[in-house]
């Protein structure tokens, strides 16, 4: 198994590059020290397995596997355990806390030659991981070659385009290729608002609302953008602003 290690701390790259020599299957490919060398380390080296660590400078491990894409089989190793649930939603092999043994590498080692997710044990670590389960603080939006950090509390509002989404901040907009449901689920629901079935709105950018007709009402932001609301958004509305 060609294998990359992800992790910006050197004595725990070490420290996992030494337990992997007892594997003779595993050969390490590289390693890197933050999530943007993750991205192009696994581009270059197309990876079978990638051990990668979550919170890391400039991009953490979900970022990585939002950029780099689901071909490798990915096993996190982290110190925090509130990450597990959103681990396995990106569909990890087996999430390892650290600090880890041999004998429980050995068995991420053992789920990857399987590739299936390992059961034992995951549950609890998912039902203690749900109730700590923190909003997005960023969005990451790929434009080609390039990659845009957008802060979440710096967005205005999204806007849904089929199957991507148009995000506006700062008077920029960007597209990304995601469901507004999915990116709604993601965010700080005490600061952004569905108010409409194609529209998401930070409150924080909103002026003021006005009617537009008899049971219509517009969300006006800060910049002038007018943004519909449905009656379900204006009733949310008025319960945040109140």
């Amino acid at each position: 198994m060609r294998t990359l290690i992800v992790d910006d701390e050197h004595l725990a790259r070490a420290l996992l590059r030494e337990y992997l020599t007892a594997h003779p299957d595993v050969e390490i490919v590289g390693e890197c020290a933050n999530g943007f060398e993750a991205v192009k380390a696994i581009a270059e080296h197309a990876p079978d397995l990638v051990f990668l660590d979550i919170q890391m400078p400039r991009l953490d491990g979900f970022e990585v596997v939002e950029l780099a894409g689901s071909k490798p089989h990915y096993v996190f190793a982290t110190a925090y355990d509130q990450f597990a649930l959103r681990a396995f939603e990106v569909h990890a092999v087996d999430y390892l806390l650290k600090p880890f043994s041999r004998e429980r590498l050995a068995q991420a080692l053992a789920q990857v030659r399987l590739r299936a997710p390992q059961p034992d044990g995951i549950a609890a670590v998912v039902k203690d991981a749900q109730a700590r389960r923190q909003p997005l603080e960023r969005v990451l939006i790929r434009d080609g070659a390039r990659v845009h950090v957008v802060a979440a509390n710096g967005i205005d509002y999204i806007e849904a385009q089929d199957d991507y989404v148009r995000i506006c901040a700062g008077g920029k907009a960007y597209l990304k290729h995601q469901r507004l449901s999915e990116l709604e689920a993601q965010l700080d629901g005490a600061m952004f608002v569905r108010i409409h079935r194609s529209f998401i709105v930070n409150v924080g950018a909103v002026e003021r609302i006005e009617p537009v007709s008899k049971d219509n009402h517009c969300a006006v932001l800060k910049g002038g953008v007018k943004l519909p609301i449905s009656r379900s958004g204006y009733q949310k509305m008025r319960t945040l602003l109140a």
